[in-house]
């Protein structure tokens, strides 16, 4: 017993330690304190100056096997694989041997061991999310156009721009319209250029091979999505407070959108939490967020200022003569 809570105490610090200094995210560190302050007190329920009395760390024979392997690390994935390994083996093998001593601690385990499970999925989803969107600033959404050609124009100014994500977003055409629609975008945006990404319809994302899906709260939840999509398209996430941020966290989101940030000519909202709630998803969670909703080049500084370097519109470009040019400002904005 004693062994297996040192093994889980030793394990979660080292993951602790990356969130906190390396990803530097307050979110996922308060979930992981949170974590540790359950499991102490569970722990707990085994005297502490019992397991110090019956410790005999000369005496382990473990202490004298290893393993080649335990001795290096290839990378950060490895070490916090091995760590939240050893995590999840100690408390499986505290939850079996409660059962014997303290049969009414076990069940703790079992809930400290599946929230271990969550908390590793988000923390290696955000590691590679920010890798995987390292580059991306600015992701401009774009409606079907009036005809087939005018979604072409649309697409191959705001890609020719500088765009690094393009999102096809329209409510008006039939399933097979859209889906034609969507295969348009997926011809115009070859690998290696902008990303492009599907509104809502995860079903479609796939269809038209895009790089993954965006859904809003009153959509298919992420996790059903994620169903459909598959582990490697993007999921992104529409929040509007700083609870539905950090559920996306949890819920397995790629990028979340924050907002709106302004009032907005391509969507109506009764309520903005603004600046405030851009601030403060910049201050605790590194997942890749962008602020949307009614941002332009005379408002672009103020989102900059409150923390985030991403942003997504739509208006600022497509109601503009000149989109590319549009594109082209907007970016470098966020490249100053």
């Amino acid at each position: 017993i004693d062994a297996a809570i040192n093994r889980c105490i030793e394990g979660v610090r080292v993951v602790e330690d990356y969130v906190r200094f390396v990803l530097d995210d307050r979110h996922l560190t308060e979930r992981l304190k949170s974590w540790r302050h359950d499991f102490a007190a569970a722990a707990g329920r085994f005297a502490a100056d019992h397991r110090l009395a019956f410790r005999d760390t000369p005496g382990d024979v473990g202490t004298a096997v290893t393993l080649p392997s335990e001795q290096k690390r290839g990378s950060i994935d490895a070490v916090l694989a091995a760590n939240f390994s050893r995590t999840a083996e100690a408390l499986r093998s505290l939850e079996e041997w409660s059962k014997v001593l303290l049969p009414d601690v076990s069940s703790a385990f079992e809930a400290l061991r599946y929230r271990s499970y969550s908390l590793q999925q988000a923390v290696c989803n955000t590691r590679r999310a920010i890798r995987r969107l390292a580059g991306a600033r600015l992701y401009v959404l774009i409606d079907a156009g009036k005809s087939e050609d005018d979604l072409r124009r649309m697409v191959r100014a705001v890609r020719d721009g500088g765009a690094d994500i393009i999102q096809l977003r329209e409510k008006r055409l039939d399933d097979r319209e859209l889906y034609r629609r969507g295969c348009i975008v997926r011809e115009e945006l070859p690998p290696g250029g902008p990303l492009f990404i599907m509104n809502d319809r995860p079903d479609l994302a796939v269809a038209v091979e895009a790089d993954g899906v965006h859904v809003g709260q009153e959509e298919l939840p992420p996790r059903e999505a994620r169903k459909i999509i598959g582990a490697d398209r993007l999921l992104g996430v529409s929040t509007h407070d700083i609870d539905q941020a950090r559920r996306a966290v949890l819920d397995g989101a790629d990028y979340i959108g924050v907002g709106p940030t302004f009032p907005s000519s391509t969507k109506q909202f009764t309520e903005f939490p603004g600046l405030a709630f851009v601030g403060r998803v910049a201050r605790e969670i590194r997942l890749p967020a962008f602020a949307i909703g009614g941002i332009s080049l005379d408002n672009i500084d103020q989102v900059l200022n409150a923390g985030l370097g991403r942003v997504a519109v739509s208006g600022a470009v497509t109601n503009t003569d000149d989109p590319e040019t549009a594109v082209r400002l907007l970016k470098a904005a966020l490249l100053e």
